[in-house]
């Protein structure tokens, strides 16, 4: 603390001597905010991408040729009623 006590007479390096841990700090907390935005994030995925495997059940093909008009209404609660038979829920399954 003799360094501090000496500001302003030219005795020491002064208070700006504390710049250096931040500076260290920053940097080493910038190496780390880099790699888990890189490198990290292949080994657990991404949180944002969607499940590709819910996209391609049946059911939803089925849901997404409805909505997108290439087939109608009767023809989708048809195919609903033998796709949730086989692929849907199980009768008495919460």
């Amino acid at each position: 603390m003799q360094t501090l006590a000496n500001f302003g007479y030219g005795g020491g390096p002064g208070p700006w001597i504390l710049l250096f841990p931040v500076i260290w700090v920053l940097a080493v907390g910038g190496g780390i905010a880099l790699l888990r935005r890189t490198v990290w994030r292949g080994r657990r995925g991404d949180p944002w991408r969607q499940p590709a495997a819910g996209n391609d059940s049946p059911i939803a093909v089925l849901g997404h040729r409805f909505a997108s008009g290439e087939i109608d209404e009767d023809e989708y609660w048809r195919r609903l009623s033998v796709l949730n038979e086989e692929f849907g829920r199980k009768p008495g399954a919460a």
